[in-house]
């Protein structure tokens, strides 16, 4: 079964309001990611990835310092509280764990009593496995530009705070599917993560292409004015809510200008800074959005607009469980709720890319 996500339309058509914003408008791909099994060959968040078997795994050669976040947990802890959540229902008896869980919370915390004897240099301090993020093909995603012959982009990160953004380290790898032949089954993983949201859950994708808007805070300042004119909003008959009247800008920013959740191009969610070009560190030219990480798919209130139909039903009724919000599939959460973007080189891909927290 193909997993389908529309996003409706939106509430006002743009380019016909406002003419002079046509010619920003840009191509984006919502991903859609939602809890599935994916497998190596699929395009997924937090699946395995289609790996060649004699290549070394990636690793973070970085100092992790040992700072009691009170946050921190090993891997299998995540995910063994994951999957005790999945099975919750408000109207029944907390879960237990099955014997087979049971057994794998035993061997884990006896990991860690042997971790905690032999002392330090624990794995934090050593060189740390990254840890899957996401995997596009480029037949899933057209709208990537990848170098040569690629046509696959593999996105890990090692799920420690990094100074000093305090974010997970990001690395990118492009290849050609066609080229990787023996695939590693096992790769190697950190022992734990800063906090859970660096655990991604695997997750399917549902690809879907859309035009987005630049954030106002990307606009000139006569374009600012322009949204903020009450008066073009009437004349030109689109039917926002006079509530609005005060702050149409408002009404722009939410429901107009850029899709929330995790993407492929399209334009920046500024917010927590002002907009920040970044420029490559190699040639200087600016850089463009590749794919945004994103901790929602949607917000709440107002922001319900971008959620996509198929999943209306169920989040409207409410979480079904401590833990699964239907708006947070991939149970990642960067920053303060907030959005990891990762930037390219639009004249080389395989230039050093950069991130930041939006």
């Amino acid at each position: 079964m193909v997993l389908v996500r529309t996003t409706p339309p939106r509430p006002v058509q743009v380019a016909a309001v406002f003419p002079e914003l046509a010619p920003l408008a840009r191509s984006a791909i919502r991903l859609h990611p939602r809890p599935g099994s994916p497998v190596a060959g699929d395009s997924s968040v937090g699946g395995p990835l289609l790996w060649p078997a004699g290549e070394p795994w990636p690793h973070c050669e970085d100092v992790h310092l040992h700072v009691d976040t009170g946050c921190r947990e090993s891997l299998t802890e995540v995910r063994l509280r994951r999957r005790l959540q999945s099975r919750w229902r408000p109207d029944e008896r907390p879960p237990a764990y099955t014997p087979e869980e049971e057994a794998l919370k035993m061997h884990e915390a006896a990991r860690l009593a042997e971790r905690l004897d032999a002392g330090p240099p624990w794995p934090a301090d050593c060189p740390v496995p990254l840890l899957p993020v996401a995997q596009l093909f480029l037949r899933d995603i057209p709208l990537m530009r990848p170098p040569g012959h690629a046509d696959l982009l593999q996105v890990l990160w090692c799920p420690y705070e990094h100074e000093p953004d305090y974010k997970p380290a990001t690395a990118l790898f492009w290849r050609s599917a066609a080229d990787v032949g023996e695939i590693l089954t096992a790769p190697p993983e950190p022992y734990e993560a800063d906090y859970p949201g660096y655990v991604p859950e695997p997750c399917v994708l549902a690809p879907e292409a859309i035009t987005e808007y630049p954030n106002s805070l990307d606009l000139s300042p006569e374009l600012q004015r322009m949204l903020e004119d009450w008066t073009r909003w009437q004349a030109a008959d689109a039917g926002v809510d006079s509530s609005y009247a005060s702050y149409p800008r408002e009404f722009y920013s939410i429901h107009l200008s850029n899709a929330p959740g995790w993407k492929v191009g399209g334009w920046p969610p500024w917010g927590r800074t002002d907009p920040n070009t970044r420029y490559c560190t190699v040639c200087e030219a600016e850089m463009v959005p590749l794919l945004t990480i994103a901790s929602w798919e949607w917000h709440g209130g107002e922001g319900h607009s971008w959620m996509p139909r198929e999943d209306r039903a169920a989040a409207l009724a409410g979480s079904s469980g401590a833990g699964r919000n239907p708006s947070q599939p991939t149970r990642t959460e960067v920053g303060s709720a907030d959005n990891m973007q990762i930037y390219v080189c639009p004249a080389s891909p395989e230039h050093p890319h950069t991130d930041l927290i939006q």
